[in-house]
């Protein structure tokens, strides 16, 4: 677990999806709460990158401009990069509110005190979040992943080291 914690450490807020005309602009899919919380920060990829500017683009996405970044060629050999930042640049969380980062990687118990497995992914289809649980051992026949809503009833607490759920969300 310990190599988990350290890419942890790293937090992805958009990815490249091409470029954007002809001047070196680079189109984003943002993973974060929008262009706001984007423009929050300076420099991506340990200051690889530096944000000059960056606009919405109408579609959930948005349009940016790196200074590295001077013509379209150079904007298309960007597609696929992904704009990551330290999890310590970002701002500090109130109580019980976390990011999607912070769980991933995490061991997953239930409040009976039975591992269950570890937090893969945190998906969001509109009503809460929901953690994706690789379970381990991974079994024979059925489902190798457990999916749990990040809600009071289930999930009962989580800390930096673990997540307890309620032993009833981990029945199949």
């Amino acid at each position: 677990m310990p190599e988990q914690r350290d890419a942890r450490r790293l937090v992805e807020l958009a990815a490249v999806t091409g470029a954007h005309g002809v001047s070196g602009e680079v189109r984003l899919k943002l993973f974060g709460e929008g262009v706001k919380a984007l423009s929050a920060h300076s420099a991506f990829n340990d200051g690889a990158l530096t944000l000059k500017k960056v606009r919405a683009d109408s579609k959930g996405g948005a349009v940016a401009r790196f200074a590295e970044i001077s013509n379209r060629s150079d904007a298309e050999q960007l597609r696929g990069t992904v704009l990551t930042v330290s999890r310590d640049d970002l701002p500090a969380l109130g109580e019980d509110e976390y990011y999607h980062a912070d769980l991933i990687g995490l061991a997953v118990y239930t409040d009976a005190g039975e591992y269950i497995g570890t937090v893969i992914a945190v998906h969001n289809f509109g009503a809460t979040d929901i953690i994706e649980i690789k379970k381990e051992p991974v079994p024979a026949k059925g489902a190798r992943t457990l999916m749990v809503p990040v809600t009071e009833k289930a999930v009962i607490e989580w800390d930096s080291e673990k997540v307890v759920i309620a032993a009833d969300f981990a029945e199949d």
